[in-house]
């Protein structure tokens, strides 16, 4: 989406290439829009690192290097490091929930939400302000409520998310009556969610935009809602107006790629370059003809996945055993075994490999029973071992080309875990977590001659491990932070004063 106002136009979330293993696509296509013209903003805004919303590629070749980016409030420094490395050089770093003015009366909010479920480490939403008109492009986040937005006042134009962005329950090795089943609550939660946050905010214009995607790939293909599976969790937007018009919704606006909606105070009139109902009705058709077009571009990502050079076990032990090491949190909260059946080229020959969370190591499977097991092709797992994917979540599970089986309830341990696959993010979510199962306040350890708070202040990594005392000063060694312990003041950055006292001294 392209917001344009008469003090600059801000770019968000431009996905244009297959995501996740060329197994998500965007629909309706926005492939032949004119990009070298879109692209030519004066702000950029990309809500998170999702691959449906942070596609490099495109932002590389059609976004303009001279936009200033509005980055969120995130815990790491990811997405501004994946920027800087496509040519943006502009930031503007926001603060969390602060009301930041652009030139020429432009004025803008990002909520962040950094909790290690929320996106691959952040979600974000932007408001927009100019003139006395107000949107907010909710996306694909899930605040807990809307009020900091709304207390900004009346929101005009709201866009945001209302169908399925996960693998549940299609891959589950389950009966179809069962995947059906559970697959319609999940439709049902979708929509109940949607309409919360419609009518928390009370906008007078509701825009359906986050969501769904489209496969393209035969193998995938199934997964389209075009089969009057009423279990699918991959709605439209014409379902969703339908959905919508069941709760007396009547302020729906959908919009397609190259659809226009000016919006003002009292009015939003919208032009489209078709019909949007005869474009829906001829929705398969679009598809049948999408999967001609990109077939090629789907052969030519499966060729580049095989690389029969890596040892899989090693990879993995080589990788993963460090984290499993300094796991307190994520570790406990898992419990028990992981399994990873990876299946070979020739489609029958299977590798079982262990992630044994109590035991902290992988090795091969033992006829153990285990919690979990995922069940893929070896190839995608080279793949991602190759480019050192630290996000496995969003990277192997999304593309929906596995399938999976457990035992009891989800537990989102397994997949925190696995989107954390590098230090920097797994000590963030064992400090998040750390803190929500007691006050970090509440516990102090003692490094040489000093007591401090356990987590570090800049990204909570756990001192235990990375803390390192050189007189009066202490180092976290995974950023490098230092900090004068007399003082608790922060030697790296403003801010992040640490709480600490010499060992024979009470804390005041």
């Amino acid at each position: 989406m392209r917001i344009d106002t008469a003090a600059g136009s801000i770019l968000c979330d431009p996905w244009v290439n297959p995501a996740y293993f060329a197994s998500w696509f965007p629909f309706p296509d926005n492939s032949q829009l004119d990009w070298e013209t879109l692209g030519q903003v004066d702000y950029l805004y990309v809500s998170h690192l999702h691959r449906d919303h942070f596609d490099a590629a495109h932002l590389k070749r059609f976004v303009s290097k001279k936009a200033t980016v509005l980055l969120p409030a995130f815990p790491t420094s990811e997405m501004e490091d994946e920027l800087r490395e496509l040519g943006f050089t502009s930031f503007l770093r926001t603060r969390n929930e602060e009301v930041h003015e652009l030139d020429g009366g432009l004025k803008i909010m990002i909520q962040s939400l950094t909790s290690p479920t929320d996106g691959p480490i952040g979600d974000s939403s932007l408001w927009v302000e100019y003139d006395g008109v107000r949107l907010l492009n909710q996306n694909d986040a899930r605040p807990t409520d809307l009020s900091t937005f709304a207390e900004l006042g009346h929101v005009h134009a709201h866009m945001l998310q209302f169908s399925g962005a996960i693998w549940y329950p299609m891959v589950y090795e389950l009966p179809q009556a069962a995947k059906t089943a559970f697959g319609k609550q999940k439709r049902d939660r979708q929509f109940d969610r949607t309409w919360r946050y419609i009518d928390d905010l009370k906008a007078d214009h509701v825009f359906p935009i986050a969501g769904p995607p489209c496969f393209l790939d035969d193998e995938l293909w199934q997964f389209n809602d075009i089969h009057g599976d009423e279990g699918n969790i991959f709605p439209d937007q014409s379902v969703f107006l339908s959905e919508y018009a069941k709760v007396g919704g009547t302020n729906g606006v959908v919009l397609l790629p190259g659809s226009v909606a000016e919006i003002t105070t009292d009015s939003c009139e919208t032009t489209h370059p078709v019909p949007v109902d005869e474009f829906f009705a001829d929705k398969v058709a679009h598809l049948e003809e999408m999967r001609e077009r990109k077939r090629p571009v789907i052969e030519a990502e499966k060729a580049s996945w095989r690389h029969p050079e890596i040892d899989v076990l090693k990879e993995m032990k080589r990788r993963v055993e460090p984290l499993l090491e300094e796991s307190v949190y994520l570790a406990k909260g898992v419990g028990g075994p992981v399994r990873f059946d990876l299946v070979g080229y020739d489609g029958e020959s299977v590798e079982s490999i262990v992630v044994d969370f109590p035991g902290k190591e992988v090795r091969p499977y033992a006829d153990e029973k285990v919690r979990y097991r995922f069940r893929t092709e070896r190839a995608l797992v080279e793949h991602l071992l190759h480019i050192g994917e630290v996000d496995w979540v969003n990277s192997l599970f999304l593309p929906c080309r596995f399938s999976a089986a457990r035992i009891g309830q989800y537990n989102e341990f397994v997949y925190a875990f696995f989107k954390c696959l590098s230090r920097e993010r797994q000590q963030y979510a064992e400090g998040w977590y750390d803190e929500h199962e007691r006050s970090s306040d509440a516990e102090d350890v003692t490094i040489g001659d000093w007591v401090v708070q356990r987590r570090c202040p800049h990204l909570k990594a756990d001192l235990t491990r990375f803390g390192i005392v050189e007189g009066d000063q202490l180092t976290c060694q995974l950023h490098g932070w230092r900090f004068d312990l007399a003082s608790g003041r922060c030697l790296t950055s403003v801010g992040h004063k640490i709480r600490a006292h010499r060992a024979e001294t009470p804390a005041s």
